[in-house]
């Protein structure tokens, strides 16, 4: 249907926290929610050159904490606290109420949504190839350890007639996925041939319940990650890996074909290089493939076979002058001693 859902407002309530916590009435409802808009709506204009990402609003009857996320909070502060100071004077002015504010700093920005998607709009106005800048953040969001990343970018890019969109992904975004901590943001880029907004996904993991880290650790984990992993332990691999292991024993099963040939580069196997390769008679290879297999397999020892106990037994034949065994006197004299 083409219709989206927002990923931060899908998930509140399961995984994620409303970003506004107060409560009122139906009679200052209104007022509540319009003193919410201009003090975001302040901060995002006063700070924006701070690398903001979120902003968290908590409020009392006479008291109102203002959370702010930045990456740069060396410019929110300011030279001994100056810029909290007047940041604080301002948001008293406007709701007059008391008004505390706590800086928090973003340790890796490279895996907050709002700073990528800022940060490709920044080089976009810049003048900076948006394929660049896209596949650049793809590359360091990954590297920073994230699930996947998903980028898209639409406006007239590099200034084209008609406007487009174009989107860039890597690892697994999946947007149906409740527990999947799926950062969303979004930012547009104001070039001289018009604006052009960027949207970005990142996937952090999934969170899951108390009991289900250990089980789903293994499930989450990148397939490089995991091949890696495979390596260190030592154990056999699959895939390509095994049909190259199987062919080091190779020459030991050719002894008995005879001479093979060494094969040029680019040759064909039984012809020249890039000629009609030669057919041999199938008799010949069908009865080099049944001697190469019988050289191949162990040879088996044959075992009696017992005979069931309900069979009956053989009746001797009576003894006849032609069937018995001529007797020389130096057998009965041997038998005598024994007995």
């Amino acid at each position: 249907m083409g219709q989206k859902v927002h990923p931060g407002g899908f998930r509140v309530g399961v995984i994620h926290d409303w970003k506004s916590n107060w409560w009122t009435g139906k009679q200052e409802f209104a007022a509540y929610l319009l003193e919410d808009l201009k003090i975001r709506r302040h901060i995002l204009g006063k700070l924006s050159h701070a690398g903001l990402s979120d902003i968290l609003i908590r409020k009392d009857k006479q008291r109102i904490t203002v959370d702010i996320f930045t990456a740069r909070p060396g410019i929110v502060i300011g030279k001994s606290g100056v810029e909290v100071d007047a940041l604080r004077r301002d948001l008293h002015s406007i709701t007059k109420k008391n008004v505390h504010i706590n800086i928090n700093e973003i340790k890796r920005p490279e895996l907050d949504a709002k700073l990528v998607a800022q940060s490709i709009a920044e080089q976009l106005e810049n003048r900076v190839s948006f394929r660049r800048a896209m596949k650049r953040s793809l590359a360091s969001a990954m590297r920073s350890g994230a699930q996947g990343i998903k980028i898209t970018a639409a406006g007239r890019l590099t200034g084209g007639e008609m406007s487009r969109r174009e989107m860039y992904s890597e690892g697994r975004v999946p947007l149906h996925t409740i527990r999947a901590d799926i950062d969303y943001g979004q930012a547009e880029a104001k070039t001289n041939t018009g604006q052009v907004g960027v949207k970005v996904w990142i996937n952090k993991g999934e969170i899951m319940p108390e009991g289900f880290e250990g089980a789903e650790r293994g499930r989450d984990q990148r397939l490089g990650d995991q091949d890696q992993a495979r390596r260190r332990r030592g154990t056999s691999s699959e895939g390509l890996g095994a049909s190259r292991e199987s062919g080091r024993g190779r020459a030991a099963d050719r002894e008995g074909l005879g001479i093979v040939p060494r094969r040029r580069r680019g040759q064909r196997p039984g012809g020249r290089a890039g000629g009609r390769a030669t057919q041999r008679p199938r008799d010949d290879v069908r009865a080099e493939a049944t001697e190469a297999e019988a050289q191949a397999q162990p040879v088996e020892q044959e075992t009696p076979a017992t005979e069931p106990e309900t069979a009956a037994p053989e009746v001797a034949p009576e003894a006849t002058p032609e069937t018995m065994p001529e007797t020389t006197p130096e057998a009965t004299t041997e038998s005598g001693g024994e007995s």
